[in-house]
């Protein structure tokens, strides 16, 4: 008798247990809680797939600081622990520094290269060396003119010409007349592409102007010394989440009444396009490249698979209003948008 009441307790402690659980997960913040609990294991967790762990490495054109790669870092790793990949990445902002990144990369004998082309002739031979010695390759964010003729596999990002024709077509809707569009690394081909397509179908007039995107300080005092001068100006275009931010403050501090639009997307412009300080914002959805440049790696080295058909597998662009703000600004967050 005893031993069946000891059964009895052990059962119902059980129920207990089971229906507590039950009753967390049915809860809309411990059913999301669960659910994200599950997520973070599985992205620190064990490989989905058995097979070799190679080595991929990638290098960009970041600078220090630049919070757009650490979302597109974000991406490559959750990748990474899925395909069970080594995954290293190494940056900087001068282009022959790009290459010998990637020089060193070929020398410890990666299974495969993630690069950016932001200055693409500096880059040529390096992306040669690394065909030379049968490593496949994969540019990702810019240079997608470039890629294919240097030999890589495939480009995935958003074609810069055909995102600035979106952010003209766009300043169109709202009426603008008169545009700034602000480039922050001169020589980068990306940018210069950027703000020619936004002119091209611009009906009002857009200029450049030229800062140094490694001296906020100066960011904010260019823009603000360009809007005193110039009130005819409704419009201010940056190229990168954390440019948007300074010319919200410049704007402010030229008493001007111009909006701030911007490409790139992070959890401060999501806020911002919430609260009304950014008119709109063009994402590329940098998590996307970095998680789709390692897996498409992984399935090349895996099956010989290659996605595109020759042509840049686009991820944007996609322009973000006050509309789309509140949903995304959650992902944001997390640092996937």
């Amino acid at each position: 008798m005893a031993r069946v009441k000891t059964g009895v307790r052990a059962v119902g402690a059980v129920l207990v247990a089971v229906l507590g659980a039950s009753l967390v997960g049915c809860s809309s913040t411990g059913g999301k809680r669960a659910e994200d609990a599950r997520k973070a294991a599985a992205a620190g967790g064990r490989a989905a797939v058995d097979t070799p762990r190679w080595t991929f490495g990638m290098v960009t054109h970041s600078g220090d600081g630049d919070t757009f790669w650490d979302i597109v870092q974000s991406g490559a790793k959750q990748a990474a622990v899925k395909d069970n990949i080594k995954f290293l990445y190494a940056h900087d902002d001068e282009a022959q520094q790009q290459a010998q990144l990637v020089d060193s990369y070929i020398d410890k004998k990666v299974d495969g290269i993630i690069v950016t082309l932001a200055k693409p002739d500096a880059m040529k031979g390096a992306l040669a060396r690394a065909k030379k010695a049968g490593i496949p390759v994969i540019t990702v964010n810019s240079g997608s003119a470039e890629s294919k003729e240097f030999g890589a596999l495939t480009h995935i990002g958003q074609d810069e010409t055909i995102a600035g024709e979106a952010v003209g077509d766009e300043l169109n809707k709202r009426g603008k007349k008169k545009a700034l569009c602000i480039l922050h690394e001169q020589g980068n081909v990306g940018h210069e592409q950027r703000c020619a397509g936004a002119k091209k179908t611009f009906d009002g007039k857009l200029e450049n102007l030229y800062v140094t995107g490694t001296n906020m300080p100066d960011v904010q005092s260019s823009i603000e010394a360009r809007l005193q001068t110039d009130k005819s100006l409704d419009a201010v275009v940056t190229l990168g989440a954390p440019f948007a931010d300074a010319a919200v403050k410049a704007k402010e501090g030229a008493g001007s009444k111009a909006e701030v639009d911007t490409f790139d997307l992070n959890e401060k412009v999501a806020a911002g396009l919430k609260s009304g300080a950014l008119g709109f914002a063009v994402d590329q959805q940098p998590y996307l490249q970095g998680y789709e440049a390692v897996d498409l790696l992984w399935l090349y080295k895996y099956n010989a698979d290659v996605l595109g058909g020759g042509k840049p597998v686009l991820t944007g662009p996609q322009i973000i209003t006050k509309d789309q703000a509140a949903e995304l600004e959650e992902y944001a967050k997390r640092g996937t948008r």
